[in-house]
């Protein structure tokens, strides 16, 4: 399968196909309200407003599976986003990416872009050590390991990068404004 073989559900539930983005260059994040990394909301927005007329898109993700720091309702996340990012880009429904209720699309992601490790940042060291006291084999598997991790998928449908929420997000920009 490819990555036009998926879909996932809106905020409002309704089927939203990857071939709808054929031809762009798709941003897809799993994201929070309450994280620290919450602020990334801020660049990815900036990305939007200014590489969206030359094809990008991004895929907002909601997901409650890391430390409950995505509570509420899709609607009051999206009001939180609009609120506080005015974020412009599509939010999708608050989904599952790891587990036996992951959405089959973060699967096949994981699958395409495995875990490549926090970095040696200051965030990167605290994440590993989170991580080590939740799992100690956590570096063994694809797993999305915390919120706003990005997956980068080219014009042609093709997983390029992963980018854990460590990662700078000028360097996100960088791959993403290559491809482009």
């Amino acid at each position: 399968m490819s990555f036009y073989d998926y879909s996932v559900k809106n905020r409002q539930g309704e089927d939203v196909s990857m071939k709808d983005f054929e031809g762009k260059v798709v941003l897809v994040v799993n994201t929070a309200t309450g994280c620290g990394f919450t602020p990334h909301y801020k660049d990815l927005e900036s990305m939007y407003e200014d590489l969206h007329e030359k094809g990008l898109e991004i895929l907002d993700i909601p997901c409650n599976q890391f430390a409950g720091q995505t509570p509420g309702t899709d609607e009051e996340i999206h009001e939180f986003c609009t609120l506080n990012y005015n974020t412009q880009f599509p939010q999708m429904k608050k989904s599952d990416v790891n587990g036996e209720n992951q959405l089959p699309l973060y699967a096949f992601l994981k699958e395409q872009q495995g875990f490549g490790g926090f970095g040696l940042s200051p965030a990167g060291i605290a994440m590993s050590a989170l991580l080590m006291k939740i799992d100690k084999n956590y570096k063994k598997t694809p797993d999305i390991k915390w919120n706003f991790t990005k997956f980068v998928v080219d014009r042609e449908g093709n997983v390029v990068a992963r980018f854990e929420p460590t990662a700078d997000m000028k360097d996100v920009r960088a791959c993403v404004e290559k491809l482009l």
